[in-house]
């Protein structure tokens, strides 16, 4: 059972759009994408003013809204900060968390299809090898290098074990459909590059050019010390975001697929129950510090 575990760290490819390569996690990232936007719509068109009293989906609609500003307000204790940051975190929130929740569905990462790799690449290369190899042989006593090169049946083969495990014989590997998109580091990066990109727009909304004495101040040594930890900090942000969430997610993938090729039966439920809490966990710890850090931009450096 083992032997049929399939995990890879990386996203693949499952088609391509001209030059454009569509991987399992763009595709899965796309499907959540299209549920948050039908889900907003839905909202929309539910939406009343002349009731009084919301029903159905504008009520769980308003349920949800209430709950994060109230959560953001706490953070900014500022009511028109809170509803500038508020869309942002809620998209960033909704989107991790569906993408965090996606990848534990029946399917996900079980459904997909057999890819060969080898075949025409992998004869180039290994011509190379064995190209590198006879110049290699041609130079060295026999005496002092062991035989790599093999004449058979008219061919010739690589005899080397290092050689031939690097480059193998053509064989299948399995590429699954989904992937959860937060499970590719790709797909953090984007997202912890776009909140610190977001970070330093919110600084110049509010503060203007002055917003980037933090980075660069030369009044005295100590500030100017300070600045250059402050840059090399907003550097950190974007690789600890996206390292925890990456890590925290494609972890707990590797936990469920191993747990559940060893013990199918029963055994890995509780573990689902805690990579759905994890998940919302993630989901909102990044979308917070993401407030956090918008908040801090729009005050000034010199009121620390």
């Amino acid at each position: 059972m083992a032997a049929e575990l399939h995990i890879s760290i990386s996203a693949e490819k499952i088609a391509s759009l001209g030059p454009l390569n569509i991987s399992n996690s763009i595709f899965t990232s796309l499907i959540v994408s299209a549920l948050m936007i039908g889900f907003f719509f839905a909202v929309n068109r539910s939406l009343n003013p002349k009731s009084k009293k919301p029903k159905g989906l504008q009520n769980l609609a308003e349920f949800i809204v209430q709950g994060f500003y109230e959560l953001v307000q706490g953070i900014t204790g500022n009511h028109k900060k809170t509803r500038f940051f508020l869309p942002y975190f809620m998209a960033f929130f909704l989107f991790i968390m569906m993408n965090n929740w996606f990848g534990l569905l029946p399917g996900v990462g079980t459904i997909g299809f057999k890819e060969t790799v080898g075949g025409t690449e992998h004869a180039v290369l290994l011509q190379k090898e064995i190209d590198t190899v006879s110049s290699v042989q041609a130079a060295t006593p026999a005496d002092d290098h062991q035989d790599v090169l093999v004449v058979e049946d008219g061919e010739t083969h690589v005899e080397d074990a290092a050689l031939a495990e690097e480059h193998g014989e053509a064989h299948e590997v399995f590429v699954p459909y989904l992937r959860a998109g937060t499970a590719d580091l790709n797909t953090t990066l984007a997202l912890s590059l776009f909140t610190m990109g977001m970070v330093q727009f919110v600084g110049i909304k509010y503060l203007g050019l002055a917003y980037f004495k933090k980075f660069l101040n030369f009044k005295n040594p100590i500030l100017f010390f300070v600045s250059v930890l402050e840059t090399i900090s907003e550097i950190a942000k974007v690789v600890s975001f996206s390292f925890r969430l990456f890590g925290n997610i494609f972890a707990g993938e590797v936990l469920l697929v191993v747990i559940g090729a060893l013990l199918p039966l029963l055994v890995p439920m509780p573990f689902y129950g805690l990579e759905i809490f994890v998940g919302f966990i993630q989901a909102l710890v990044f979308s917070l510090l993401s407030v956090v850090f918008y908040n801090v931009a729009t005050v000034s450096h010199d009121d620390h």
